[in-house]
């Protein structure tokens, strides 16, 4: 099989590279990454599709969205040596990460399987997958590989404190889609709005008090979703009392993934479980 290398400076385009061969006609990179230098892009392709990822070794997912596809190959005339199919792998890893997203799956052992990779990131306006795969060339040299970027809009809640009101007085309790840093409990600043509306549904009813309850989905450890779910539930509790909210009309609790409200097989049911419940006390 063959490789190829790539260097990423995630959400911010150098676009200093220097290029010995011509992209395709109509073709650049997605805005999301970096090239690699000495590679050029032989074809590219932009539509709403699927994508199939690969989550482990036994387990594959299909997500649709905007998908971009990219297949960068290797300039051998720019006299540099090729990178291996790990370098190629690690710089997307080191540049998602940097940017609060996380590698899934990972395989560089071409005995093994086919060398793939799967990364996910969010950011204030979309979801982001990222898959790696086709790669061309030897085990020590990459000539070239595929770049697939799938978008999707991040589940997004606009609501109001008196439908939150409503909500508590004929259920005892409402869910809210509250986004945070991924795998962490910092609120995310498109989320603040949400907060603002809790803390005016306090405000005019002063004798409310909630308590804050986190749920997570499955994924992870049931030690590492407990404790997670705790902390975003408090990250909310204290982003409260930081707008003027007593402590004392507050409290938390986090359940980590013990209760579903949707299949976590999906992408959309996770999504759904990743939540935060506001309980009138």
């Amino acid at each position: 099989m063959k490789r190829t290398f790539i260097v990423l400076g995630a959400f911010i385009i150098m676009s200093c590279i220097s290029m010995a061969q011509n992209d395709a006609e109509g073709c650049k990179d997605h805005p999301l990454f970096n090239r690699l230098t000495n590679f050029y892009i032989v074809s590219c392709s932009q539509n709403f599709n699927e994508l199939q990822l690969r989550m482990s070794d036994s387990k594959t997912e299909r997500k649709e969205g905007n998908l971009f596809g990219i297949d960068y190959a290797f300039n051998s005339d720019a006299g540099q040596k090729e990178l291996s199919p790990f370098q190629v792998i690690k710089n997307y890893e080191n540049a998602v990460i940097r940017n609060g997203g996380k590698m899934l799956y990972k395989n560089t052992n071409v005995q093994d399987a086919d060398i793939e990779a799967t990364f996910h990131l969010s950011t204030k306006e979309k979801d982001y997958w990222v898959k790696l795969a086709n790669f061309g060339g030897t085990p020590n040299a990459v000539e070239h590989f595929f770049l697939y970027v799938l978008e999707m809009e991040p589940m997004k809640q606009e609501i109001q404190a008196s439908e939150m009101m409503d909500a508590l007085n004929k259920d005892g309790f409402i869910a809210l889609y509250i986004n945070f840093e991924t795998g962490k409990s910092d609120i995310k600043p498109e989320s603040q709005p949400i907060v603002d509306q809790i803390v005016e549904m306090l405000n005019q009813n002063p004798t409310l008090k909630i308590s804050i309850y986190g749920h997570t989905d499955n994924v992870g450890s049931v030690k590492s979703n407990q404790i997670l779910s705790e902390n975003r539930a408090k990250s909310v509790m204290n982003a409260l009392i930081a707008k003027g909210i007593v402590k004392s009309r507050l409290s938390f609790k986090g359940y980590g993934d013990t209760k579903p409200i949707a299949d976590n097989n999906t992408d959309e049911g996770r999504a759904k479980n990743r939540r935060v419940e506001i309980v009138k006390i």
